[in-house]
């Protein structure tokens, strides 16, 4: 009996799986954000290559489901990102110009964002889900590893492939921090705060229109960085 109930014990002891863990999680960074249809934040966003930070942006961001995003960039210069569900545009008001590309051509490094404006869905970016060996040092938060949906055979193989990172806070599931690393190796982290659920926005917020004089680039092919969208 007493050797049952020191077995009994060890066996409750013993830390869950990862991948439940990991489900877990991804449950609660859904959960928290799915009640709103429309959400604000404050974003930190960074580009780095080779260990190297080349480009630092800051400003307001909004989603709205389905499929609306407006990014407001206020430093070091402002721009202006807008996805209105059929169109992505992207204004630079300093050189009077405007790209505009159709929304899914503008998706890929956007994609784990674009969970924001769509269902929630985790699964319907990462075809994997598991906690990252590197865990912050804040216990607050945890750290999920995800590999990109469609470079599955790149992982299987052992070769470079898309990942994303996601730092949530245990307790409620908020975003803290997303991070897309290509094949390539360049590295995009977005850093999020001050998030607001249902905030008072329009639906014109999620519309743009190009203002008198500025001129209109078609494009059909958007790069990774915001500041890139334009080319």
């Amino acid at each position: 009996m007493r050797l049952a109930l020191i077995f009994l014990f060890w066996f409750l002891s013993q830390p869950s799986p990862p991948s439940d863990d990991a489900q877990l999680f991804v449950k609660k960074l859904e959960d928290a954000y799915r009640r709103s249809r429309t959400l604000q934040t404050s974003f930190l966003q960074e580009y780095s290559e080779g260990g190297k930070t080349t480009r630092s942006e800051a400003g307001t961001a909004y989603f709205r489901r389905p499929g609306k995003m407006r990014w407001e960039y206020a430093s070091p210069e402002k721009n202006l990102f807008v996805v209105d569900g059929k169109f992505a545009w992207f204004y630079v008001p300093a050189d009077r110009t405007v790209s505009r590309v159709a929304a899914k051509q503008s998706e890929d490094w956007r994609t784990p964002l674009a969970l924001l404006a769509g269902e929630m869905k985790v699964s319907r970016v990462c075809s994997k889900v598991s906690l990252a060996a590197d865990q912050p040092k804040d216990e607050s938060l945890v750290k999920l590893g995800c590999v990109i949906r469609g470079t599955e055979k790149d992982a299987k193989s052992g070769a470079s492939h898309d990942s994303a990172y996601f730092e949530i806070a245990r307790a409620t599931g908020e975003l803290e921090k997303i991070a897309v690393l290509s094949a390539g190796g360049v590295r995009m982290e977005m850093r999020f705060s001050n998030w607001k659920y249902d905030p008072p926005a329009s639906e014109e917020l999620f519309h743009f229109q190009p203002p008198p004089g500025v001129v209109i680039v078609n494009g059909d092919q958007l790069l990774a960085g915001p500041s890139d969208l334009a080319r």
